[in-house]
């Protein structure tokens, strides 16, 4: 097996489009890692197939920071861009969600997750470095919304591009987790948004689609589970 780039960092997002938890490590089963997108807030009445509160209908989303109590697997409470914490559950959190936006919500809290696409979504330091490089906009991969942040030493401008189709196993010995790369990471203009001050640059999702056909990143779906952690080496199997 070939080595491709060892993790980084682990990002889980336990409310979809507010802000990232980085991790050491995590388990990854068989819907993503765990934890990972099992709370949403949906816009009330929406029937379409993407009713949920997204940073690209409100981007201060992504400066809303789930708290955890403890050990406790999920978060119970968020805080607030001024500061505040409120319930996760709690009627304060959606009203001022429903005042920004203008339009009623609902918090929603899936098994599984909640995802646009793949429920695994892993970039390399490249990628973001040649994106981010030439929006001229900072190196800060929250911006791209990862779960896996991966090193490699790939001087290609998208590495993970040529993992499409591959398998690739995580860490070492016989339990290590395994993944297939699916597809690429097609973006949205939530690239624009900055994860500290919710401003936007429309630079950097011109640049995503200029320089790679509008994809950053790949996703994958896991064939098998187990813990990943940071430092650890991935290989095409």
């Amino acid at each position: 097996m070939t080595e491709v780039g060892r993790i980084r960092a682990i990002y889980r997002y336990p409310v979809k489009s507010m802000a990232a938890e980085l991790m050491d490590f995590a388990e990854l089963g068989w819907h993503g890692l765990e934890g990972d997108r099992r709370f949403a807030f949906r816009r009330s009445g929406v029937l379409t197939g993407m009713p949920w509160l997204t940073a690209g209908r409100l981007p201060s989303l992504v400066t809303y920071v789930p708290l955890r109590d403890g050990d406790d697997a999920l978060p119970s409470r968020v805080r607030t861009p001024k500061g505040e914490e409120l319930e996760l559950r709690g009627d304060a959190l959606r009203a001022e969600l429903t005042a920004a936006l203008g339009a009623p919500v609902e918090l929603m809290q899936l098994q599984n997750g909640i995802f646009d696409d793949g429920a695994l979504a892993i970039i390399t330091t490249k990628s973001i470095a040649t994106v981010s490089g030439e929006a001229g906009v900072g190196t800060d991969p929250r911006r791209f919304r990862p779960n896996l942040l991966i090193e490699t030493s790939d001087a290609s401008p998208f590495p993970e591009d040529a993992w499409v189709g591959q398998r690739l196993r995580i860490g070492e010995g016989e339990d290590a987790p395994a993944v297939s790369i699916c597809t690429r990471d097609v973006r949205c203009a939530m690239l624009n948004i900055d994860p500290d001050t919710a401003a936007t640059d429309s630079r950097v999702h011109k640049t995503a689609v200029r320089l790679n056909q509008n994809c950053t990143g790949v996703y994958a779906t896991i064939i098998k589970t187990g813990t990943v952690r940071t430092g650890d080496a991935l290989y095409l199997m």
